[in-house]
């Protein structure tokens, strides 16, 4: 099938995100204000208040109007918004918890996505080195995506919708954090989602579909960031489909006649209101047939993926609080519930309080000067593999989008084009240490995603385990390669097998280890076993992120994540031989 660019509306792709947001407010300026350095957290002109616990809700730019657009009174208090598919990083979901900081804590929801559970994670570790009592949760609404004996492995999708609603009602009527995570924990339980997609979606800077749906089949069970469905089917009449997603969802939720329920039918990006009307037709008929009673029913676009066609049908399961919170008024750009209250006095700025600060500077007159690897040469490798990073991007969001969400070529550039800047504004004797922290920062705050935190930390560990060295000989460049494995596993916890970078990065440790007789060696060898462990993924089954809920479908495709570390430690070792060449 061939696959043909898509045409968008846009300047440069890179400031979609941006420039959307900044549309936003503009449309908006009586709802909404952007706050904070990182200019991602949207946060509601009314919303925010002192003694009020703050409702942060947030994740990646492309299932517009979430999130942004249930910033509002009554609602949320501020969204965190990330690039397109990705996760916002902690600096974002923080510059979003001191906006929204009333002195009652904070409560962050996001969907269950590895990248969005450790962003915000993060987050709250660092709201606790600040003095600020936050929580969090992540919307496990899709029923598609783990059995019900697992549901804490099922994705946030669509759902998000409700659980958003009744946290942010909580808060408004005066509930404590535990209050507040206990309604929507109780909103969580009571809801779940099933969708299916007839198209795949394209991301903006690439303009490429992920993957191929045949004319005639569609994906049942699919996400929200473009990534294929559980299963691959025939195409059939609405009703048909109807009824396959509907009965998914009532069992699951085991809704019994005489029961009351809330309904969202929420279209993906690129499906009319006419064909979501004749689905939420025969929702009402199945329903009223049951003797189920539908207490409000929300028709339209709340959670899509970009420009995918398809559509997905949640339910809530409504017992007297959450009806009583799903009713309780709230104004925002998207929703609109009721008679919004007059407006609140508004709360006062509280300064951020202990603040980390940076590592103090290394003595360099007790480091290690023998090795061949200066500073200057860990930079243009640095350099040389953000270049190459940057020459594969397309090809690295081709593999991404077989089996996941198709933005890995795109999130590692965002990454490395970000420590490119680091590497040229670093003062010129800044030691490895040094770039390696100021690298882990800037990838963090650009990227955020999955690959932030493990990149982050990837850097922050390497450059701990050569804190010792102004230069790094041998053993000194396989310890600084087993330290970005280690700070990726510290974070993520993958393990071998699973199907993730770590497949090429442990391997690529060891090698280094065993081969540290000069840094050409260690870098040569670990980047000889990254391309064997990229390769061995296309045997694995998936265990790890979004590419898990696809099982066998994973199978016979190789894991992006191992393919981006061969491709940098690829590029650290020919550029150290062309440096090492011109040195001798």
């Amino acid at each position: 099938m061939t696959n043909h660019p898509t045409k968008r509306l846009l300047n440069a792709p890179e400031d979609i995100v941006t420039e959307a947001l900044a549309g936003m407010i503009a449309a908006h300026p009586d709802i909404l204000a952007l706050e904070g350095p990182t200019r991602r957290a949207v946060v509601a002109v009314d919303g925010p208040r002192d003694g009020k616990v703050g409702i942060v809700i947030g994740g990646g730019s492309g299932h517009e109007p979430a999130f942004a657009g249930y910033v509002g009174r009554g609602l949320a208090d501020a969204a965190a918004v990330g690039n397109v598919f990705a996760s916002p990083g902690p600096q974002q979901i923080m510059d979003a918890a001191h906006a929204v900081d009333g002195g009652a804590g904070v409560l962050f929801l996001y969907g269950n996505y590895t990248g969005d559970v450790m962003n915000f994670e993060m987050a709250v570790e660092a709201c606790a080195a600040e003095g600020i009592f936050a929580r969090s949760l992540a919307v496990t609404d899709d029923v598609a995506s783990a059995p019900r004996d697992r549901t804490a492995e099922r994705r946030g999708i669509a759902g998000d919708f409700f659980v958003f609603k009744v946290a942010g009602a909580a808060a408004d009527a005066g509930r404590d954090l535990e209050g507040c995570l206990a309604a929507a924990r109780a909103a969580n339980a009571a809801t779940r989602t099933m969708g299916v997609a007839l198209t795949p979606c394209a991301m903006p800077q690439t303009g490429q579909a992920h993957f191929a749906i045949a004319p005639d089949r569609m994906e049942v069970g699919m996400g929200i960031h473009g990534e294929p469905g559980m299963r691959s089917a025939p195409v059939g009449h609405a009703d048909d489909v109807t009824d396959e997603l509907l009965e998914a969802v009532i069992t699951d939720l085991g809704i019994q006649a005489g029961g009351k329920v809330a309904v969202l039918v929420n279209g993906l990006g690129a499906t009319g209101l006419l064909e979501l009307y004749v689905i939420n037709r025969r929702v009402a008929e199945i329903l009223s047939g049951r003797d189920i009673a539908i207490h409000r029913t929300w028709v339209g676009e709340y959670c899509t993926s970009l420009d995918m066609a398809g559509a997905s049908i949640t339910l809530m399961r409504l017992d007297d609080d959450l009806t009583a919170l799903l009713d309780r008024p709230c104004r925002t750009a998207t929703l609109t519930v009721g008679d919004t209250p007059a407006p609140a006095a508004r709360r006062e700025r509280r300064p951020v309080r202990n603040r980390v600060e940076d590592a103090p500077e290394q003595d360099l007159s007790a480091l290690a000067t023998d090795g061949n690897v200066t500073p200057q040469i860990f930079r243009d490798m640095m350099r040389s593999a953000a270049k190459a990073i940057r020459d594969q991007r397309d090809w690295l969001s081709q593999l991404d989008g077989v089996i996941g969400d198709g933005d890995h070529g795109i999130t590692m550039d965002i990454g490395w084009t970000a420590i490119s800047h680091v590497l040229d504004d670093a003062p010129a004797d800044a030691t490895i240490t040094a770039l390696c922290n100021q690298m882990s920062r800037a990838f963090l705050n650009a990227v955020g995603a999955s690959t932030g935190p493990l990149y982050a930390s990837a850097f922050h560990s390497a450059g701990n385990a050569v804190t010792d060295r102004l230069n790094l000989d041998g053993p000194a460049m396989a310890a600084w390669i087993k330290g970005i494995c280690d700070g990726i596993l510290s974070r993520g916890g993958a393990k071998l097998d699973d199907k993730t970078m770590i497949d090429a990065w442990l391997p690529a440790a060891e090698a280094a280890m065993t081969h540290a007789a000069d840094p050409h060696s260690a870098l040569k060898a670990a980047a000889e076993a990254a391309e064997i462990g990229r390769d061995r993924t296309a045997k694995l089954e998936s265990r790890r992120g979004r590419s898990a809920k696809l099982g066998a479908r994973s199978l016979g495709h190789i894991d992006p994540g191992a393919a981006s570390a061969h491709i940098i430690l690829n590029a650290m070792m020919l550029s150290f031989r062309q440096a090492r060449f011109w040195t001798y």
